[in-house]
């Protein structure tokens, strides 16, 4: 049997994200083909060696040997770009956020269907060591029924630094940066919330976007809480869960950001592996120790090759696009407002737009 073609793959942007993440994960991809990459900037480095530079996402379009375009550019350019490339016929991955506003979600995902073309959000940390042990564990029931779940991305970066995450700019913050992947990640273990409420705020001296947030996932009988901070020396546990057999608790960040931006790349020996295990206390107290298994975030591209060549959905599909921004809409409005968010509402609200 021959093997499948190989899908020509566009990719827009050239800052932290393509370098780190997009660029060496297409790479590792067999069924995928990085052939470009839009950079405005002449004289910026490419994230690898032999792609062609385009100067605008037209030229990218206009190309029929590119299958595939990735949008890793700012948060707030992504839903234009990725309604041009779908209205171009192309397949889409956006690097979260995947929109800004829930509306915006629902029409690219609307669109991809009416065009057949798939569209997905670069949801890459459900290939973290800890977060597929921490899955693993709760369908096993190794702690009994959960009720209480806590995921933190912190960081200690008590300065402001200038660049567009941190500028106040549309689409810039924490909440939009880290808050998908807290939110995805809670879905997939949980599913939809009954409701939301948070606490979102700039604490950092001349902060002018948010740097701090704290949100509660509210289930009939768990609370799932989200939490990201830039002042956290030392850092907190990366997850805590409580059930009525025990907890779960795992230290230190899922490795594979930091080994990609030291060169280290999917496939080496080392890719993937995190020293902290996983600990379990039973509900005697007694602690259990477990190492993880290896992270893959760059499966992410062999599952979106897999859906673009038709041979099974995408993983990440338009249900749970939607489910997200849904969630990340609900605590802007909760943090504003001081109140409990209904998830319907918001979807409610949405649909008669």
């Amino acid at each position: 049997m021959s093997a499948s073609p190989r899908l020509g793959v566009g990719l827009v942007g050239n800052g932290m994200a393509a370098r780190v993440f997009h660029a060496p994960y297409i790479a590792a991809c067999t069924g995928l083909d990085l052939r470009a990459v839009v950079s405005r900037r002449a004289e910026a480095e490419l994230p690898l060696p032999g792609l062609a530079r385009v100067p605008d996402i037209v030229d990218l379009l206009d190309d029929p040997a590119i299958d595939l375009v990735v949008i890793a550019t700012p948060s707030a350019t992504h839903a234009q770009l990725a309604q041009q490339a779908l209205d171009a016929g192309k397949h889409v991955v956006v690097d979260k956020p995947f929109t800004l506003d829930l509306a915006s979600a629902q029409d690219l995902v609307a669109r991809a269907k009416r065009a057949n073309r798939v569209v997905t959000a670069f949801h890459n940390r459900r290939g973290d060591a800890d977060f597929l042990a921490i899955e693993a564990a709760i369908a096993a029931g190794e702690i009994g029924r959960v009720v209480h779940f806590e995921s933190h991305f912190d960081r200690f970066r008590p300065k402001v630094r200038e660049r567009w995450r941190e500028d106040g700019s549309e689409g810039s913050g924490v909440w939009f940066d880290l808050g998908p992947h807290l939110v995805d990640q809670a879905l997939c273990l949980f599913g939809a919330p009954e409701a939301v409420s948070a606490d979102i705020a700039a604490l950092r001296e001349g902060g002018r976007s948010d740097d701090y947030a704290h949100v509660t996932l509210h289930y009939p009988q768990l609370r799932a809480i989200l939490h990201a901070g830039m002042c956290v020396a030392g850092g907190e546990p990366r997850f805590r869960v409580h059930g009525t057999g025990g907890s779960l608790l795992k230290n230190g960040i899922d490795p594979q950001e930091a080994q990609s931006v030291a060169g280290m790349r999917p496939g080496d020996p080392d890719w993937g592996r995190d020293p902290e295990p996983l600990v379990r206390f039973d509900g005697e107290g007694a602690r259990h120790e477990t190492p993880l298994p290896r992270g893959c975030q760059e499966r992410f591209y062999e599952d979106v090759a897999a859906a673009c060549r038709g041979e099974k959905p995408v993983a990440v599909s338009g249900e749970d696009i939607v489910l997200v921004q849904a969630v990340i809409e609900a605590a802007r409005t909760a943090s504003r407002t001081g109140q409990r968010v209904a998830l319907a509402e918001v979807l409610e609200e949405a649909g008669r737009k």
